[in-house]
């Protein structure tokens, strides 16, 4: 019983030695502001008080817990001059700016590798060798015929949300020997439209007839809507006289000296399938004979 009721003793000494009383608010409060100071008062902390002989508390038992101090900040000295604010200084140059990135970043920011060579060239060099990066390029049609872009022109299409935008092109196509085509096509972008009208003038290869001095064998007309085109033979040395889109179907034709003149409109696609409507109706010398079943040199009798 006597042990019992030591150990019962010495537990109530330890909790006697708790401090259960919340620290007391003061109405000053501290400042990191050195330039206003204002008072600040320190309280004795919660704890359990050390009992063990061997740790010194005389400190303390010294202080009174509700006694304030105030904070008394030194004097500043007379040559005291403030630090600027961060965005006080001058203005940074884009110079500095690059210097700092590659301080931190390396040299390879500023577009100059480890290696000393253009960033922006190599990745040139590169596209253009491998073609990454851009669109495969189709390559040409290499059939022996040229191509001749003789208009391009914006059409819009009305629609219920507004205008759709589109490319026509008109192009013609011939090998210079005798075999010529007019081709129109439409598209969102030029060049599609351009090799979607050449695509087109290949279907439309026609012939047109010529003697060895490179003309026509004889006169003919042709209509086609409200264009009308004539086209007459000329002598050696003569040339293509004609104009618009008449002059760029004999040239891609092969034809060297003939005359072509547009009588009605001047619509160039019009004119053009005009120009193919009038070759179309030439024939040959031998033809004409072949057909009458006489010889070629009864012809001119």
């Amino acid at each position: 019983m006597a042990a019992s009721s030591a150990a019962v003793a010495a537990l109530s000494s330890s909790f006697a030695s708790l401090s259960l009383r919340p620290p007391r608010s003061s109405p000053c409060k501290f400042s990191f502001n050195p330039y206003k100071p204002k008072c600040l008062s320190f309280h004795r902390p919660l704890g359990i008080r050390a009992a063990s002989s061997d740790i010194d508390t005389s400190f303390f038992d010294n202080l009174d817990p509700n006694e304030e101090f105030t904070f008394d900040p030194p004097e500043r000295p007379e040559d005291y001059v403030p630090p600027p604010f961060f965005d006080e200084g001058p203005e940074e140059t884009e110079e500095q700016v690059a210097a700092a990135y590659e301080e931190i970043y390396g040299p390879a920011y500023s577009g100059i590798s480890v290696l000393g060579n253009d960033i922006y060239v190599m990745d040139a060099k590169m596209k253009k060798a491998t073609g990454f990066g851009s669109k495969k390029k189709k390559e040409k049609i290499k059939d022996g015929f040229e191509e001749s872009v003789v208009q391009v022109r914006r059409v819009t299409k009305v629609v219920k949300g507004g205008k759709q935008l589109h490319f026509r092109a008109i192009v013609v196509v011939g090998d210079k020997k005798g075999q010529v085509g007019v081709g129109v096509g439409k598209a969102k972008e030029v060049i599609a439209a351009v090799e979607k009208s050449a695509r087109d003038a290949r279907r439309n290869i026609v012939t047109v007839p010529m003697t060895k001095y490179s003309t026509f064998p004889h006169r003919a007309d042709g209509d086609y809507g409200a264009a009308k085109v004539m086209l007459r033979p000329a002598s050696p040395g003569t040339g293509v006289i004609a104009g618009g889109a008449v002059r760029i179907v004999l040239e891609m034709a092969g034809v060297e000296n003939a005359l072509g003149k547009q009588l009605r409109s001047k619509n160039a696609l019009n004119n053009a399938r005009a120009t193919v409507v009038a070759v179309q109706k030439m024939r040959q010398f031998r033809d004409v004979a072949r057909d009458r079943g006489i010889p070629m040199e009864e012809l001119w009798k």
